[in-house]
């Protein structure tokens, strides 16, 4: 069923077209600092005016819809149009894609635990989330941020941003999205593939304790995880059977059957590595939860390399695009193979 605006629809029905198979969840919701970074890197003029060229790239590549249910915006791009002036989140629409918003405000230092951070942003949430609704977004997003390292997590920081992921998702159902609630295990550190998988189960578990708690409808929630990696510096890297394995295992240990769907960051794994341990987690399917894919990185990177802010080079960028989401869908049948990469 294909997404309209303008039908009456409720978080439930939102929250299904979010999962729709076969269809992943664009983040295109890097904040100003993290896209200027990137551009830096490639030589692009850190202006706002490239970062609404690049951001028109990806949203209105041709074909898009074939493969997205939903694009997350950052507070920027949904102010933001085409160069015909039909704003972004309207031109999304039109696809039949469900425009959403990052409403996070960013991490900051937890106090009196060094290296841990919780999430801001909940001063002034309702009043944003209905300028946001205004603007045509169905649904957010917001993300904490779990790091491993020696004597963390601590139980107080996984605490404190499980009760701050549990109000955020209450004050969006109530203003009428679909939260995505994002604890984000980072891959970051030398922890292996076990460590990893009994943090993102602790925390999981937490948040889930204090999402319903709060009395957060879990058939309008979508959770974005981590998949259960190795650390990037680990001496010895998970295959994408045991990550597959492992990942699916944390799940079932934490999270409650009754939740919408399951999307995966890529979280700083390269293109292929994110796309193969999709396609590992798929073939271990069914699951008991629809499970797709929201990357950001693993989607845009090698195209932000072909483009370059090279207005004769969007064209082949936007085709690119198209490859990898490509790429994505046939993981999400569990039909990938690395073979697919150089056709």
């Amino acid at each position: 069923m294909r997404y309209k605006e303008n039908m009456e629809q409720s978080i439930h029905d939102i929250a299904k077209h979010m999962v729709a198979k076969g269809k992943g969840i664009l983040a295109a919701d890097e904040s100003t600092l993290s896209c200027n970074k990137r551009f830096a890197v490639l030589g692009v003029p850190e202006t706002e005016e490239m970062r609404r060229q690049w951001r028109q790239l990806l949203l209105t590549a041709p074909g898009i819809e074939e493969f997205l249910s939903g694009v997350i915006l950052y507070d920027e791009t949904i102010r933001q149009q085409t160069d015909q002036g039909v704003p972004f989140a309207k031109a999304l629409q039109n696809k039949g894609i469900i425009p959403g918003i990052k409403v996070d405000q960013g991490t900051v230092d937890f106090p009196g635990h060094r290296g841990e951070k919780i999430t801001q942003g909940l001063d002034g949430l309702a009043g944003r989330l209905q300028e946001y609704y205004a603007m045509g977004a169905r649904f957010t997003k917001w993300r904490a941020v779990i790091t491993i390292g020696e004597s963390i997590p601590s139980q107080e920081c996984i605490q404190k941003n499980a009760e701050i992921l549990a109000e955020y998702a209450k004050v969006s159902q109530q203003q009428g999205f679909v939260p995505i609630i994002e604890p984000e295990v980072l891959l970051e550190g030398d922890h292996t593939i076990e460590k990893a998988e009994e943090v993102t189960t602790n925390t999981l578990k937490t948040v889930f304790v204090e999402v319903q708690k709060a009395g957060v409808d879990l058939q309008g929630l979508i959770l974005k995880s981590s998949m259960a990696l190795s650390g990037k510096d680990c001496a010895e890297q998970a295959s994408s059977q045991q990550v597959a394995e492992a990942t699916i295992r944390t799940f079932k240990n934490s999270v409650p059957k009754d939740v919408a769907g399951i999307v995966f960051l890529s979280g700083g794994q390269s293109p292929r590595q994110a796309t193969e341990n999709l396609n590992g987690i798929t073939r271990l399917g069914p699951h008991q939860w629809p499970i797709t894919f929201s990357f950001s990185r693993a989607l845009q990177e090698l195209v932000l390399d072909l483009w370059r802010g090279d207005p004769a080079k969007v064209g082949q960028a936007q085709q690119a695009f198209l490859k990898r989401l490509r790429l994505n869908a046939a993981a999400l049948a569990g039909r990938y193979t690395l073979d697919m990469e150089e056709k």
